[in-house]
């Protein structure tokens, strides 16, 4: 960041509206243009010059563009920081620019009612077919509860978890993560994720569009990573597996939530389940491939399926070794 193209961009009235709402909430475009009571294209000039000075970034979903605060007053570089510090005191020692900026906020519950009402219809187009795949498997609570166990009583540091869906994951484990990154393919599958997670402080959680074979981040970015139900989607487990080793840090965690190797061959027409589960045995052979040091594995059977909980540990940095190549 530099000097001069921070203050010109923060020169103009709705650009440091749109720095405090970032604040608080990732935006689409057309969502900022709601709340400011402005056009699309207008808004979208002030974008484009609040990231062009690296306050503000852009991320496409599908046909949606949205917004994010790339500044915080906890976070690199000092500039970006000084400059959160700065919108936040003004806010407390301006009193009509804080008038301004309470008013905007009160526009976000049409924003947030809006997001819950599109998670809704979703859930009630969808609901006999999930339904159905529930009846087949142990219920959530002891799964989740499980889960929890499996990965230890710590701080899960950064967290990804890889095909977040709903958000549910993402939700449940934040509290314990220090920053939670949540990846999917489906544009649809964020938006209803976003609804549930807009309670969260905007600092604290990533909705990243993305695929789990060729994952859009660094090496060694996250302390743990997470699977849940959804491994047995991948043509190619062990590639993904070798991606998510990439993506973990040394020392890091990994924990996969799936089903036990089965027969219902319904699920891949019906549920486009690539993988009928998997062995113990298939597990091991993918995770040690992979540089992982598979725990146990914990059974939760449900009839007919059984939900099964993999975890593994990164070898330290002193100790880890490449993943197996895969052609």
């Amino acid at each position: 960041m530099k000097i001069d193209p921070t203050l010109r961009a923060l020169a103009d009235p709705t650009r440091l509206r749109i720095m405090r709402l970032l604040a608080h909430m990732e935006l689409a475009v057309g969502e900022l243009a709601q709340v400011l009571g402005q056009s699309q294209p207008r808004v979208s000039r002030h974008v484009r010059i609040l990231c062009d000075a690296g306050l503000a970034e852009r991320r496409k979903e599908g046909s949606w563009v949205f917004l994010r605060s790339a500044i915080a007053e906890d976070r690199a570089p000092p500039l970006g920081a000084a400059t959160a510090r700065l919108l936040a005191v003004a806010e407390e020692s301006d009193a009509a620019f804080a008038g301004r900026c309470a008013e905007d906020r009160r526009h976000l519950a049409a924003i947030r009612a809006a997001r819950e009402s599109s998670a809704a219809n979703y859930f009630a187009r969808h609901a006999e077919e999930w339904d159905t795949l529930r009846s087949l498997h142990s219920p959530d609570g002891p799964v989740e509860a499980a889960l929890g166990e499996a990965l230890g009583q710590g701080s899960l540091g950064s967290l990804l978890d890889i095909g977040t869906g709903t958000g549910r994951m993402a939700e449940l484990f934040a509290p314990r993560a220090a920053h939670v990154t949540g990846l999917d393919n489906s544009p649809e599958m964020l938006r209803i994720a976003r609804a549930r997670l807009q309670h969260l402080p905007a600092d604290v959680f990533d909705l990243v569009q993305g695929d789990f074979a060729k994952l859009p981040f660094a090496a060694q970015s996250f302390d743990t990573v997470l699977f849940h139900q959804v491994l047995h989607y991948a043509q190619a487990p062990e590639l993904v597996l070798a991606e998510a080793a990439r993506v973990t840090r040394p020392d890091g965690t990994l924990a996969i939530v799936d089903f036990a190797a089965h027969d219902r061959e319904e699920l891949r027409s019906l549920h486009a389940h690539a993988r009928l589960g998997f062995t113990d045995e298939q597990m091991l052979s993918l995770l040690s491939d992979a540089g992982f040091t598979p725990a146990p594995p914990v059974a939760l059977p449900g009839q007919p399926l059984t939900v099964k909980i993999w975890t593994a540990h990164r070898a330290p940095a002193s100790a880890a070794k490449p993943a197996k190549a895969t052609a």
